[in-house]
């Protein structure tokens, strides 16, 4: 019994885990580009204060495309959402990067320079005018009555000062803002309202979801999660326990979110349902994963083995890092309980379809 109880528990956080991942990659038609997916994670590793990360992903940044003075302005604005310490801390990161390059003769452009601030503006009309274009309506509530000093600081200096600054549009500025928000912890209600900003601002659901799957997979997954699930509630508030997941499944897959990691437990764990013939991508899990089938018929293959058939009742254990792709058979439905602990070693990675020729091998 005490194996059974610990089994199920272990298969719940999974799930949640599954699930989390499933809806953060859920609409993949029109992804981030390759800079916009760069400045993510620079802003999440300057924010989080990881800068032995931040490293590299500021040279993925750099051969992406990016100039030096828009890499130099995401730091910057990260002083605003993480502090002075973790914001200078990222800028002495870049100057070392850039003299690597510099001495392996790779010459990164400068970039363009902030334009003048309007000279008949002062900084409270001019930030004002910015965070109502920002957010599509004039910003009030009660704390900023409670305390009119930080409403004063945020107009004047986040939204004249930082916003002000036309080295980086609205549109990126909330690709930055949104990635720190998500990887710092605590700071819901803030993301909540940063997603719906980013909508505002011409960004889709497909890049707010693949910016949460960035989170989950490069930078924290117990983070990344935690705001797949309040994407989803954002996206879909008649559905936050059951989202249709797409992008990397074939056919149609519905999750019921379970159990979400927390302070207790870094797992996540829910039941998914697949249609007839649907099944996942290939993919794998740093931390490996079990799954438990409580209805119909389920094939389930890792890379290199035939494939199994599982009926209700039956549990696969797939070792950490192993690709492997599972989904219901043709004749009915499926529903198995997913669940992935020690969300700590990173998230699901997706990988290549599985073709008919897998899907239809014999056992």
């Amino acid at each position: 019994m005490i194996r059974l109880i610990k089994l199920v528990a272990i298969f719940l956080l999974s799930f949640a885990m599954l699930s989390g991942d499933i809806k953060a990659q859920s609409v993949n038609a029109d992804p981030l580009n390759a800079k916009q997916q760069s400045i993510v994670t620079i802003a999440a590793f300057t924010a989080n204060g990881n800068v032995a990360k931040l490293n590299p992903a500021i040279h993925e940044g750099l051969d992406a495309g990016l100039t030096i003075s828009e890499v130099k302005e995401v730091i910057v604005q990260m002083y605003a959402y993480a502090g002075f310490p973790r914001s200078l801390n990222a800028l002495h990161t870049f100057m070392e990067v850039l003299k690597e390059r510099k001495s392996k003769g790779i010459h990164d452009t400068q970039g363009k320079i902030a334009s003048p601030y309007p000279a008949k503006k002062s900084k409270l009309e001019f930030g004002t005018e910015n965070q109502t274009r920002l957010v599509g309506a004039a910003v009030k509530g009660e704390v900023y009555e409670f305390a009119p000093a930080i409403d004063q600081f945020l107009r004047e200096h986040l939204f004249g000062d930082i916003f002000g600054r036309d080295i980086l549009d609205y549109q990126t500025r909330e690709v930055a803002t949104i990635a720190a928000l998500a990887c710092l912890g605590g700071t819901e209600n803030q993301l909540r309202s940063h997603f719906r900003v980013g909508m505002h601002n011409g960004l889709t659901k497909a890049q707010l979801n693949n910016i949460v799957m960035i989170i989950q997979t490069k930078v924290d997954a117990h983070e990344g999660n935690k705001a797949a699930n309040v994407l989803r509630a954002i996206l879909e508030p008649d559905q936050a326990k059951t989202t249709q997941a797409n992008g990397n499944f074939v056919g149609t897959v519905s999750v019921n979110m379970m159990v979400n990691p927390d302070s207790l437990f870094n797992t996540q764990m829910g039941a998914v349902t697949f249609e007839p013939g649907a099944r996942t991508n290939w993919h794998y899990h740093p931390s490996g994963q079990i799954l438990i089938i409580t209805e119909g018929t389920a094939y389930y293959q890792e890379k290199g083995k035939p494939k199994q058939i599982l009926s209700k009742g039956e549990v696969a254990k797939c070792p950490p890092n192993v690709q492997h792709w599972h989904g219901a058979a043709p004749q009915g439905s499926m529903t198995h309980i997913a669940l992935t602990p020690d969300l700590q070693r990173g998230g699901v990675v997706w990988l290549q379809q599985v073709t008919d020729e897998e899907y239809e091998s014999k056992p």
